[in-house]
């Protein structure tokens, strides 16, 4: 298992390696950058030189052109940027290497990866801020997010799914199917926006706070105060994400359970003379419940990376997903690449931890046997 770990981490580096080169240059491509954006700025708005030189308003903002900051294809000839005409050609050369655009596109992809092998991103283009400060501080609001609705998930999904497989047909079967076909049709910022009109006080009641993780002076609470209080402000976003995400695994669940429960082995442990509850959890379990076990750690970044932008912004929720989201409108280089990285990584290494689920699961696996 260890031969085959450190395989699969080998071939983590070409593929990360791939993904953002890909995403590198198809934002070379890409309309509207910083460079753009400054210069529409420059004319539309009457903004002057000072925030070039730092005149009037501090020191000049510098990105850096060796991080990611860099990964533009907004360097080139004054020509080729609409919003340059009647400007000095000066000034915008003075733009162009405030943003680190002044090098040609292999020099920045290059120093961009130097940066990235000692998780170096650069800073942000409009926010003046590092961008690794910026991510270690949105993180704990997209992994409590992510963490707790994977987490309650998988306790309603599995035990529903097995009720389900038990009394196949029944009217308990039916209800729940219905339950199930709705949480399955309401996507999940829609339920977001429904439980913001019901119960944080857009239209109805206001039981529960529309923004943030924590109330204002949270912080000289005692801890028991703040846990409840964290809970508070956790549970519509959780309930967002738990509503579009529970319908597929209880029906995955239910599917693997009465795909096991007809084989030749349940049959004859139940002539053997063994209860029901000991064939269904004694033998059914373990391999109905491969597959979905061992997809935790997937299901983890999917809700995390994925599901969880759009409730983020519904409930003022200031993770990863609101900041990748931002950063993409404004088109801040930094921020989205190195998102795209740490997103990137995360999901190759998951999948690495779920083929170890694999083993943990089901000892019989082995994957140092496959051909």
């Amino acid at each position: 298992m260890a031969a085959y770990i450190l395989r699969r981490l080998l071939l983590v580096v070409p593929t990360l390696l791939g993904i953002i080169l890909i995403n590198f240059a198809v934002v070379q491509f890409a309309p509207g950058g910083p460079v753009e954006q400054m210069l529409a700025e420059l004319r539309g708005e009457g903004q002057t030189l000072g925030r070039l030189t730092g005149e009037g308003g501090g020191e000049a903002r510098q990105p850096g052109g060796s991080g990611p900051g860099a990964s533009s294809g907004e360097g080139g000839p004054v020509g080729t940027y609409r919003g340059a005409r009647g400007l000095d050609p000066a000034i915008v050369r003075d733009i162009e290497r405030m943003f680190g655009f002044d090098k040609p596109a292999h020099v920045r992809f290059f120093e961009m990866l130097g940066g990235y092998l000692t998780f170096d991103f650069g800073r942000s283009l409009f926010r003046d801020r590092p961008v690794v400060d910026l991510i270690i501080e949105k993180m704990p609001v997209s992994v409590s997010l992510g963490l707790w609705s994977t987490l309650i998930i998988y306790l309603v999904s599995i035990p529903l799914g097995i009720q389900k497989a038990v009394k196949d047909g029944s009217r308990f079967d039916v209800a729940t199917s219905g339950v199930v076909l709705v949480g399955y049709a309401i996507p999940g910022f829609l339920f977001a926006i429904l439980l913001v009109v019901l119960f944080a006080g857009g239209s109805f009641l206001q039981w529960f706070p529309l923004r943030g993780l924590a109330s204002a002076g949270s912080e000289t609470w005692p801890f028991w105060q703040r846990a409840l209080d964290y809970a508070w402000h956790m549970a519509l976003p959780t309930l967002a994400l738990v509503v579009g995400g529970f319908a597929g695994l209880t029906m995955l669940t239910k599917n693997s359970f009465m795909d096991e429960i007809g084989k030749q082995y349940v049959v004859t442990a139940r002539a053997k003379g063994n209860s029901e509850t000991r064939v269904l959890y004694g033998h059914v379990f373990r391999n109905a419940m491969l597959l979905i076990i061992a997809g935790f750690p997937s299901a983890f970044i999917g809700i995390l990376f994925t599901g969880a932008l759009l409730v983020e912004i519904v409930f003022s929720l200031d993770g990863l997903g609101l900041l990748g989201f931002e950063a993409a409108i404004r088109r801040d280089y930094p921020i989205m690449f190195a998102t795209l990285y740490i997103f990137t990584l995360l999901g190759l290494l998951m999948q690495i931890v779920g083929d170890v689920m694999y083993t943990v699961v089901d000892p019989r696996i082995d994957f140092e046997a496959r051909r």
